[in-house]
């Protein structure tokens, strides 16, 4: 039954991955959980239904005044619209990456102090029932001291992909940085997880970070992490769009008298046995709807994750592989890069806790210097 008590959202952000809030939205609103409040895009909203559309989110604020608020913008436009959506009274759901800085982060962790909104992050892979298990079990001891977090995957991602919007496979838009690319973007759910099994707080001793791109783009296609913590295991992530086939992505927790394997995509984890179970994830955004003091994923835990995108600004350019040594499939917008033998790469990298110049040469168009 619908009442009056259900909360008033709109969506920031309507086009692009927005379509898929959107059905979430319709959806909720179809169960009597929210009602819609209002959609808002810079371009056309196709069939938006009989809820009301704007071009201008102030405008929007102003008129509908929601209390929560979705933010599915590019990450360049996320510190105004947040603020401007905190400052309205509206509680939000940011999608990731949050922030770009940790000055921004500072900026809209104090905004949220001030006003006492919340504002929770598209991170939801943090709401999986298996991450929860598995951090249970390393708390217990059940597998011994802990001597490394990892995370691996490969996949493919075609022409269509990057020239899906303006900010694809860009550094920086309008003089802001925008980092999307495979650490940043895709595969940001698989770093989260790892650092979200991290002793808290976490804090970072060191970074290294190995980029590579198949394509003529700005950002990683291809790339290693190794993030040393003050206290605990090294943490690395190896990743790649260039897959030869496909491996879905793991989070591996290794120790001293076992290990663990979550696939963080579809929550099945490895824990105590060989066998695979499968767990489920909490919904972020009904998280916020009902439990807005007990949040999965509050702006405040991913600041470990802002620090590592603060890096990888600040490292060098992703290194350009040699075009003759990669293999094409396909053709126009379903063009694919791949990489031979990078689902192995990324697989041995993430287990031995190792970067990739550590274990095998990638075909490169100029050597490795020292120092890179």
């Amino acid at each position: 039954m619908i009442t009056d008590k259900r909360k008033r959202v709109a969506l920031i952000g309507a086009n692009g991955h927005g379509r898929n809030h959107r059905r979430k939205l319709v959806e909720l609103s179809e169960a009597g959980r929210l009602e819609v409040a209002a959609y808002c895009d810079v371009t056309e909203v196709d069939e938006p239904g009989e809820v009301p559309v704007y071009r201008d989110h102030r405008v929007m604020l102003a008129e509908t005044r929601p209390e929560v608020v979705v933010i599915c913008t590019p990450p360049h436009t996320h510190l105004p619209i947040a603020l401007e959506c905190v400052r309205a009274g509206a509680d939000i759901l940011l999608e990731k990456p949050p922030m770009l800085s940790l000055a921004d982060h500072d900026v809209l962790q104090a905004a949220l102090a001030e006003t006492g909104q919340v504002c929770q992050v598209g991170f939801q892979a943090l709401g999986s029932v298996g991450l929860a298990e598995l951090r249970a079990a390393i708390a217990s001891g059940a597998l011994g001291e802990i001597t490394g977090i990892s995370a691996f995957g490969a996949w493919q991602r075609d022409d269509a992909y990057w020239s899906r919007s303006p900010w694809a496979g860009k550094r920086l838009v309008d003089g802001r940085p925008s980092l999307d690319g495979a650490l940043a973007n895709p595969f940001a759910h698989a770093t989260m997880q790892c650092l979200a099994l991290l002793p808290e707080p976490v804090r970072i001793a060191s970074i290294e970070v190995e980029r590579y791109r198949a394509r003529p783009i700005e950002v990683d296609d291809t790339a290693c992490l190794r993030i040393r913590p003050v206290d605990g295991p090294p943490v690395v992530v190896a990743v790649t769009l260039c897959a030869e086939d496909f491996l879905r992505g793991s989070v591996l927790v290794q120790g001293t008298a076992g290990e663990a394997e979550l696939e963080y995509p579809s929550d099945r984890l490895r824990l105590s046995t060989p066998d695979w179970t499968t767990t489920g994830r909490a919904d972020l955004l009904l998280n916020l709807l009902d439990q807005r003091d007990e949040l999965i994923a509050p702006l405040s835990v991913t600041a470990p994750f802002t620090a590592v995108l603060e890096h990888i600004q600040v490292a060098p350019a992703p290194r350009p592989l040699d075009p003759a040594r990669l293999i094409e499939r396909h053709e126009g917008p379903s063009r694919q890069v791949v990489i031979p033998g990078i689902d192995q790469l990324v697989r041995t990298a993430a287990r031995r806790l190792a970067l990739f110049s550590e274990v095998s040469d990638l075909p490169t168009e100029t050597p490795l210097q020292q120092g890179e």
